[in-house]
């Protein structure tokens, strides 16, 4: 377990800063590399074969990049977030779609224009050759992920499916990566060139292998994570207590997130990403949920002695990116539970709590949360009521001020529904909060 700390960072570059100085020098010493090995390496047969060449460089390296977003390195992670991380990905696979489409389209172009012949008798010849057929599985892959990524679809299918269907990048993947290294104009125009490609194809393989296989396999073999008991916090509200060995080396902290397997509850690939709702002690971990689908809503009955696989910790919302004395911390309904645990870190009364909910009824843990408001000589104040009911909404900014009229001054965490959350950065851009003081995390699996 990683010590908490609530020291307050001033003159200095915050962590989610440096880490996205750091990816774009990646970036930009990369497409420079790329830009110089495809001017080393000549022209192509005709001008839109040459083109067709550079798309197809800054695809491949597209690729490489949107492994590494998705990789779950813990030091970007801590720093930027999975759900930030996630919307890049995403981003970036829809810019990789549209250039591997202009690629493909052009260097059939490019051939049949140098066979003078048509599109489709060059696209059929093309399909012979194992280099080429490689390339046009990998984009019909690629397509197919695009499309059902899609808003639209997406939202029609159920997760586990898009998840599996998704799984597919992989296949594509490598399909490319056979496909560049057949292709010798790209792969082995220099021995610089060959030695650059395999290292970084091999360190974003390796990122990916890492941080998604084998570091949970070595901490659920390591750990040995069990549920140590089952606790229903109210009728659609429980709480899963979960023990292991040698806690206090995973490096865990107060506002961070895992995604939880329980195998003798679901099937195991059903995993759900639920906030530590306690601070990490050493010798446990507290996930609390509400009722919102299968697999949270039979979480209370989990067998108790059952063993839990966790994945993570992952998350951006902790202490870590405090800049300011002052805290704000706003959660809605279930989003209480990280924001619970961060009051655990809290070593000074400078710090507000607005808890969003229905009614006092539906609010989750208060009675912890009350106590630890108290003990550390906070304010809490319960926004209760439906969205509508009141004359000025609860997260309006002239309502913000008068909450909390210092509020530009302090470090704001925001953990609720998207709604809840959109409004509440609406409302801090208008009363001018630093973007810097803004710390926001929606959960994303990618």
């Amino acid at each position: 377990m990683t010590t908490a700390s609530n020291a307050v960072r001033s003159g200095t570059v915050l962590p989610v800063q440096a880490a996205r100085g750091a990816m774009w020098a990646f970036v930009i010493v990369n497409v420079v590399i790329v830009e110089a090995l495809f001017i080393s390496a000549g022209e192509g047969k005709n001008g839109v074969l040459t083109v067709a060449k550079f798309f197809g460089l800054h695809a491949a390296l597209l690729m490489l990049f949107q492994l590494l977003l998705v990789a779950r390195l813990p030091w970007l992670d801590r720093r930027i977030g999975m759900d930030r991380l996630t919307v890049w990905h995403r981003w970036v696979g829809f810019t990789l779609l549209w250039t591997i489409l202009t690629h493909a389209t052009l260097v059939v172009l490019g051939y049949a224009t140098l066979d003078d012949t048509s599109m489709a008798k060059t696209f059929v010849a093309l399909s012979g050759v194992p280099a080429s057929l490689l390339g046009m599985l990998a984009a019909a892959l690629v397509v197919v992920i695009g499309v059902i990524s899609t808003r639209g679809l997406r939202r029609r299918l159920q997760y586990e499916v898009w998840h599996g269907l998704h799984l597919l990048l992989y296949v594509a993947l490598g399909l490319a990566f056979v496909h560049q290294l057949q292709e010798t104009t790209t792969f082995t125009s220099s021995a610089f060139a060959t030695a650059y490609w395999w290292i970084l194809w091999l360190f974003a393989f390796g990122s990916l292998l890492t941080g998604r296989l084998v570091m949970p396999l070595w901490r659920n073999s390591y750990h040995r994570f069990t549920v140590a008991a089952v606790v229903p916090e109210s009728d659609n509200v429980v709480s899963v207590y979960v023990t292991g060995r040698h806690l206090d080396k995973l490096p865990a902290r107060a506002g961070q997130f895992c995604i939880w397997r329980f195998p003798g509850h679901h099937h195991w690939w059903l995993a759900n990403p639920f906030s530590l709702s306690a601070a990490p002690d050493g010798r446990g971990l507290r996930l609390t949920a509400k009722a919102a689908g299968s697999t949270s809503a039979g979480l209370r009955n989990v067998p108790v002695g059952s063993r839990a696989y966790v994945e993570g910790p992952y998350g951006a919302f902790t202490s870590l990116h405090r800049s300011r004395p002052g805290a704000l911390l706003i959660a809605g309904g279930v989003g209480i539970t990280p924001v619970r645990a961060m009051l655990e870190d809290q070593t000074t009364g400078d710090f507000v709590v607005l808890y969003r909910v229905r009614s006092e009824a539906d609010a989750v843990l208060l009675d912890e949360v009350r106590h630890l408001v108290a003990l550390r000589g906070g304010r809490l104040h319960l926004l209760t009521g439906r969205t509508g009911e009141n004359a000025v909404p609860p997260f309006d900014p002239a309502n913000l001020h008068r909450l909390v009229p210092d509020i530009t001054d302090r470090d704001v965490y925001v953990c609720g529904p998207p709604a809840m959350t959109t409004a509440v950065l609406g409302g801090l851009r208008q009363l001018r909060v630093p973007a810097g003081q803004v710390h926001a995390e929606r959960f994303g699996l990618a």
